[in-house]
């Protein structure tokens, strides 16, 4: 991975940007329940969009593995509600600044996954609106 320009914010919001870009459901909306952007897509394409969340992130916790998890992201699957046995927690590396996370939610009819994606810390807190556009979820 070459080196990176910038702040970390910035790092991170383009790794998403990559994220999105490599995304193979185009559509993205925002989740006000739980303030994410959120995309649903087939298990056919479940290869996919693996290895798109892949590029932002690369770290994955379920919920037997989830004791391994830093505080921060043990404190994310908190406060969304758990982790079922299906369900995965997908993160960046945890910095000073925060991070983003992702949940895996398979909708349990063996047909649909949804991706939430959001941002963990208060330095990313300010960047919900700049997140938002990046994702196109503005309504």
């Amino acid at each position: 991975m070459p080196a990176r320009q910038g702040s970390p914010i910035d790092g991170l919001l383009a790794d998403l940007g990559r994220l999105r870009q490599s995304w193979p459901k185009r559509g993205w909306s925002w989740d006000t329940r739980i303030g994410c952007v959120a995309s649903s897509f087939g298990v056919d394409l479940i290869g996919e969009a693996r290895a798109a969340a892949k590029l932002a992130l690369p770290i994955e916790f379920m919920s037997s593995t989830l004791k391994n998890a830093p505080p921060a992201v043990r404190e994310v699957v908190e406060q969304t509600g758990g982790l079922r046995a299906d369900q995965l927690i997908l993160c960046s590396e945890p910095t000073l600044v925060g991070f983003a996370y992702g949940l895996w939610w398979p909708w349990g009819d063996d047909t649909t996954i949804s991706l939430r994606i959001g941002l963990a810390g208060r330095a990313l807190a300010a960047e919900t609106p700049r997140f938002r556009e990046l994702f196109g979820a503005l309504d």
